[in-house]
């Protein structure tokens, strides 16, 4: 997290002008080390999904690590090869995959009757699928080229191994921007250019339900690329895979990164009220007491409590979704996706981090507990002087 640190995500009905730079200037330290580290996790090939399979738990969980060491040396080195050369290509070559966390959650009905509206302008077909809305939305002019042939990113792929000849004439003629819109305030887009993020931001924000403040926004950014010539995977934050048509996919993926973005806010606010907190323990091991008046210490409790209703809340969002019951099929790279994004381990390490503040916010009501039966007890003891004085007197 930057300096000059925020409150916890604070929600608003106003829906601020500058939604579109919300979040855009944030520096904060990573909550995976996936952001910051070299890290691969392949994801289970198309080719190999058959009806009732299960594949293999090689693909999901705590060992997503451990996949190259389960591999051959040749293939091992051929995926290693195709990601780093990758990874050297300047990012701003590759389509984006962006997710951005705006509000508490989104009106998919009302955004599903808007995009319905929008068939023309935007070629949008939207889908709802459980707690998730997908729907191809593309721009007729693009602020910046992708894929153009006659750019200079072909120069820089030239020395690009195992590639198909025609990648970038693919890109230019079958890559469809889209979107992916859930329920709990996030949104995903797919092969957009930023000021096309914008745009759709803009469009979308009047069916978000209590915004979140500009400086609240969260933001996940990939990189994604197609090779017909290797399974998918993600490497480095950059997304590999087969084919630009399968929606599906991306949805499974999308889930993940929604999931992951979501838990960066919840990650903050738990961050942000430890920070604010801190003080208490260290002034009572110094001084006794909680110097903070009842009423500062009840609003205390009540913000420690909101903070403890609202992780509870994400740890809902952050369970399977729906969604694989009926398509068990994409379960495994959902999994994938969610290993690389180390969701599992970062909600324990919150979920402990919460507990800390749950320990404090009990020593807090003891020390109003105590307090208030001091303030008792020598409202008792007043009385009796009291009663003691006027029986001297009246003897």
């Amino acid at each position: 997290p930057s300096a000059g640190r925020r409150g916890p995500p604070r929600m608003t009905s106003s829906k601020s002008v500058n939604v579109l730079n919300r979040g855009m200037s944030k520096t904060k330290s990573a909550y995976r080390t996936s952001k910051t580290s070299h890290k691969l996790a392949l994801f289970p090939d198309e080719a190999e999904e058959q009806p009732g399979q299960v594949l293999s738990s090689f693909y999901g969980g705590d060992d997503v690590y451990n996949q190259l060491n389960q591999l051959t040396n040749e293939d091992r080195t051929s995926h290693l090869i195709d990601a780093e050369r990758w990874r050297k290509l300047r990012r701003d070559t590759l389509p984006r995959v962006t997710a951005y966390c705006t509000a508490t959650s989104y009106d998919l009905k009302a955004v599903f009757r808007y995009l319905q509206s929008r068939k023309e302008s935007r070629q949008s077909a939207p889908k709802l699928m459980d707690e998730c809305l997908y729907s191809p939305f593309t721009f007729k002019q693009r602020s910046i080229p992708i894929g153009n042939p006659t750019s200079t990113r072909n120069a820089e792929c030239d020395n690009l191994v195992d590639l198909s000849p025609d990648y970038f004439d693919l890109i230019k003629d079958h890559l469809t921007s889209e979107v992916f819109v859930f329920d709990y305030g996030v949104i995903v887009f797919w092969a957009m250019t930023q000021e096309e993020e914008k745009q759709t931001l803009r469009e979308l924000r009047r069916f978000e339900v209590e915004s979140l403040d500009a400086i609240d926004i969260e933001i996940e950014e990939f990189n994604l690329y197609y090779n017909p010539n290797f399974p998918p995977m993600i490497y480095n934050d950059v997304i590999r895979l087969r084919h630009p048509r399968n929606y599906m996919v991306k949805m499974a993926i999308s889930h993940a990164i929604a999931q992951s973005v979501k838990l960066t806010l919840y990650e903050d606010l738990v961050e942000d009220t430890i920070n604010d907190t801190n003080h208490i323990p260290q002034l009572m091991a110094k001084s006794g007491r909680v110097k903070m008046s009842r009423s500062a210490i009840i609003k205390k409790i009540g913000q420690l409590f909101i903070m403890r209703i609202n992780v509870n809340l994400v740890s809902n969002i952050l369970d399977t979704p729906e969604i694989f019951w009926s398509e068990p099929s994409l379960q495994p790279l959902y999994d994938a996706i969610r290993g690389y994004l180390e969701i599992s381990q970062r909600a324990e390490i919150m979920n402990h981090r919460v507990s800390v503040i749950s320990d404090l916010l009990d020593m807090l009501r003891e020390h109003l507990n105590g307090n208030h039966g001091e303030f008792l007890e020598w409202i008792v003891i007043i009385l009796i002087c009291i009663e003691v004085a006027i029986g001297l007197v009246t003897i």
